[in-house]
């Protein structure tokens, strides 16, 4: 029986079909088999599937593996005074905990760092957890001082860019991958807009290797220079 499956699959996938899209699989860090209608593992094994766009789903990873880098996820979110759980979210909706995901367009790890966002937060090796996530914490951080506190306009800027939510009059931009995006982590976590109750947080700058690295707190610093950010 197991035979005659295993020969009904392999001429499946080698009958020639009228292709309307692709599925890619792979095995991730723990073993487990992907599978995706977009190539975010450069080993990923290509399957022609017909009718393929009419079907999405999208599995929650397993609680330990979800749990694996919540060290990291509390140091860097609370360093950047971010909700662990928000940081958790974007990740889950990113990459799925996956470390070594790669997007089409070049997103890298488990906050999906664009090169470009990478080198301007200092990040070397996307696809190392400690610095992805300290990178991926820190762009979160400048969003949200850049909208007040906004988590659904940051979410918005994170998976557009924030060109594309100033040009939509500081709104989501009417994308559906976007909307889709800012849904997804909200079904995850509550994602705070700026009318619910705000609190002031203070940002100060310290000099790492010559690079000035912002800090927020809640307390006001007793000594120095600082900035005012509503949150």
């Amino acid at each position: 029986m197991k035979r005659t499956l295993l020969l009904a699959f392999a001429t499946a996938l080698l009958t020639p079909l009228p292709a309307r899209a692709q599925i890619y699989a792979w095995r991730d860090v723990n073993g487990t088999l992907v599978l995706s209608d977009r190539k975010l593992n450069d080993g990923a094994m290509t399957y022609v599937v017909p009718e393929a766009p009419g079907i999405r789903t999208t599995k929650t990873a397993v609680p330990e593996y979800s749990h694996m880098y919540d060290t990291l996820v509390q140091e860097h979110a609370s360093r950047h005074l971010l909700r662990p759980e928000l940081v958790r979210a974007v990740i889950q909706v990113e990459s799925g905990f996956n470390p070594d995901a790669r997007s089409p367009k070049g997103a890298m790890g488990l906050m999906q760092l664009m090169p470009a966002t990478a080198r301007q937060l200092g990040v070397r090796n996307a696809f190392d957890p400690a610095e992805n996530i300290r990178g991926g914490c820190a762009y979160l951080r400048q969003l949200l001082d850049r909208y007040n506190g906004n988590e659904e306009l940051a979410l918005a800027a994170y998976n557009a860019g924030a060109d594309a939510v100033d040009r939509n009059g500081k709104k989501v931009p009417p994308f559906q991958e976007t909307r889709d995006y800012v849904k997804k982590v909200g079904s995850i976590t509550d994602v705070q807009t700026a009318s619910m109750k705000q609190r002031i947080i203070y940002k100060t700058f310290e000099i790492v290797d010559g690079r000035a690295i912002p800090r927020y707190s809640s307390r006001k610093p007793v000594t120095g220079t600082y900035e005012i950010v509503v949150q």
